[in-house]
């Protein structure tokens, strides 16, 4: 009984479609949202950074307290000990005698050429800073992770596919084993046949490979620990809508410019640099504080006076005015303020290195998008022609019309060519999700 290639296809569509519903609907599988949020949730490097984002809150929260006064309590208690005899007297002097000294000190800064008021503002800035270099590495890891699941789903696909190229090749083996028993063809054109079956079945081990490789890489970049159980949603991108639409880099770039949390942190650190001069040019500027204090004592040695009695009566209130004018200071101030002016200047040329490499990011991204549009299409095109080819092929060596060897000409060039067309497809998929990604559209598939 001769096997139909054209039913065997059939069925195995239907198969293929069958089992992408089942696997749609395991409620264990990963989305690419579920998989984005476990590794913002898990990753290492975004954690350390919002703990350095807490630093810096706890920092000018601490300099903002710096413009309060500082009061301290003292206590002192001295015991001391005589034993020289007191000639002039039948008695002994006290041979242990001991003193308590209570003081309660306070001092605040009046002027110090707003140094405090400009550590708080940099404090501030670099606290806002922080909370964008945390939004760049989530988005950095965000983007990571949509590579490696497109990679995965690629990969499932093109196992998928050659896995069914093996189910078909093993239809043909079959049919042409009944032709050669009946002497139809020659034990060449079988020959042929086993040759290609054993090759597609090496390049289904090495997408199999592939896969595994790509499923690893995924979960270590959500830091999920390695599992046989692990699988993904397969997204609906069978109707992809090539735009067709060559995109403007400089729109792009100027949107970016506007929601980047890399440029935002890059301009306020540049902001927080120079902050850097004024602080140190207060080094300049006289410092003028206020300290007050309350003091008392008792000393054992006053005997008409009992210890209570006596810290009231020996109370000393006192209050004071520094004002410190810098002379010369070895050019120490006038180091600082050179060394601020350089790491300003550092500072604007890392921002522009930001927008520089934001640019060329955005460059290269338009022009993906323009060459992986024409490469799907052309695909598309190439594996249009080449079915074509394949079905008049399958309908001749189905006859008897043409031996295997040219058949399998037709089918090699139709799985070259279904092959260029997946990785194609992906590829103009990646690239529009890459230029959604510089445009702040969430990455969804």
């Amino acid at each position: 009984m001769k096997v139909s290639i054209h039913y065997m296809i059939a069925f195995l569509a239907f198969l293929c479609l069958t089992n992408g519903k089942v696997y749609g609907q395991n409620s264990n599988s990963w989305s690419l949202t579920k998989c984005i949020l476990y590794a913002l949730d898990h990753n290492i490097q975004i954690k350390q950074s919002l703990l350095t984002t807490d630093v810096n809150k706890v920092t000018a929260e601490q300099v903002r307290a710096s413009r309060l006064p500082v009061v301290n309590g003292n206590f002192r208690q001295n015991l001391s000990w005589n034993n020289v005899q007191n000639l002039s007297s039948i008695n002994y002097a006290s041979p242990i005698s001991n003193s308590s000294t209570f003081s309660v000190n306070s001092s605040a800064t009046l002027y110090n050429g707003s140094k405090i008021n400009n550590s708080i503002k940099q404090t501030e800035i670099n606290y806002e800073a922080g909370k964008y270099d945390s939004e760049t590495i989530k988005e950095t890891i965000s983007l990571n992770v949509l590579t490696a699941f497109l990679n995965l789903v690629y990969a499932e696909e093109q196992v998928k596919n050659n896995a069914n190229q093996i189910v078909v090749t093993e239809g043909e083996l079959s049919l042409a084993n009944e032709r050669y028993t009946l002497g139809v063809i020659a034990n060449s054109d079988l020959l042929v046949i086993k040759s290609q079956l054993a090759t597609e079945k090496q390049t289904l081990a090495k997408s199999e490979g592939l896969l595994s490789s790509s499923r690893v890489i995924l979960m270590q970049f959500m830091e999920l620990p390695l599992s046989n159980d692990f699988s993904i949603e397969h997204p609906d991108l069978s109707n992809l809508n090539v735009k067709q639409s060559e995109p403007d880099a400089s729109n792009v770039y100027q949107t970016a410019l506007g929601i980047k949390p890399q440029i935002k942190s890059a301009e306020l650190y540049s902001q927080s640099s120079k902050i850097n001069i004024d602080i140190a040019k207060a080094g300049y500027r006289p410092n003028l504080s206020v300290s007050a204090g309350l003091g008392t004592n008792y000393y054992s040695t006053a005997k008409n006076l009992a210890y209570i009695p006596q810290l009231d009566h020996n109370l000393s209130p006192a209050v004071g005015l520094t004002l410190s004018i810098p002379i010369y200071e070895n050019k120490q101030v006038k180091s600082l303020v050179d060394i601020a002016k350089i790491g300003t200047e550092k500072a604007i040329l890392q921002v522009q290195d930001t927008k520089n490499q934001l640019r060329k990011a955005i460059e290269s991204a338009c022009t993906d998008v323009i060459s992986a549009e024409k490469e799907y299409l052309a695909g598309q095109e190439q594996y249009k022609s080449n079915q074509e080819s394949f079905d008049v092929a399958t309908e001749k060596f189905n006859q008897g019309l043409i031996n295997s060897v040219d058949y399998l000409v037709q089918k090699t060039n139709l799985i070259t060519s279904q092959s260029t067309l997946l990785q194609s497809k992906y590829h103009l998929i990646f690239s529009y999700k890459t230029l959604d990604f510089y445009l702040g559209i969430p990455l969804t598939l």
